[in-house]
C-alpha cells in the first residue's frame, strides 16, 4: 500500500542478490576459518564478507559506466542484509542505522584498500581480514586465495557477475 513511499534505490531491488549470493558462498568457505585462521566469530565472518564484496565492487569499477548499476545493486543488498542480520541480533532502531553506517564504511574503507593494493597484496590481506598479529602460514594462504579470487574476477564477464558467477 505505501510502497510508492519506499521505493528502493534500484529499479530492480532483487538485481543484487545473485552477486551477493556468489559473495555470501564465497565468505562461507571453510578454508578461510581453516587454513587461513580468519576468526569463526561475527567480526572474523563480516571481514571474509566485506573482503570478498570490497573485490567484486573493485572489479565492477573497472566496467565503468557498465559496472556502475551492478556495484550500487550489490551495495544495496549488502545494506539490506546487514540491517536484516543486525536485528535478528536484536538490534532496535535507535541503535540499528550508526551500526549500519559503521559497517559500510567498513566495506568503503576495505574497497579502498584493495583498489589501491597494487603489489601490496600481503599488507592488504592483513590490513582487511585480521585484528593484530597473524601467523606467516595463514597470512600466506589467504594472500593467495584473495589472489586467486581477483584473478578469477576478473576473467568473469559483467554479465555473469551480474548472475552471480564466478569463474
Amino acid at each position: 500500500m505505501l510502497g510508492f513511499l519506499f521505493r528502493g534505490l534500484t529499479a530492480q531491488p532483487a538485481r543484487g542478490e545473485a552477486p551477493f549470493g556468489a559473495v555470501t558462498d564465497e565468505a562461507r568457505r571453510r578454508s578461510w576459518y581453516v587454513e587461513g585462521a580468519v576468526p569463526d566469530t561475527l567480526d572474523g565472518r563480516f571481514a571474509v564478507l566485506a573482503t570478498i564484496a570490497a573485490l567484486v565492487l573493485v572489479r565492477l569499477e573497472r566496467e565503468g559506466e557498465a559496472g556502475h548499476a551492478a556495484s550500487v545493486a550489490l551495495t544495496e543488498r549488502f545494506i539490506e542484509v546487514m540491517e536484516s542480520e543486525h536485528r535478528e541480533l536484536g538490534l532496535g532502531d535507535p541503535t540499528l542505522g550508526k551500526t549500519i553506517r559503521k559497517l559500510v564504511g567498513m566495506l568503503a574503507r576495505r574497497t579502498d584498500l584493495w583498489r589501491d593494493a597494487n603489489d601490496e597484496w600481503t599488507q592488504a590481506t592483513r590490513d582487511s581480514l585480521y585484528r593484530g598479529d597473524i601467523a606467516e602460514a595463514p597470512l600466506q594462504y589467504s594472500t593467495g586465495a584473495l589472489r586467486e579470487l581477483a584473478r578469477r574476477l576478473e576473467a568473469t564477464p559483467l554479465a555473469d557477475l551480474e548472475q552471480g558467477k564466478i569463474a
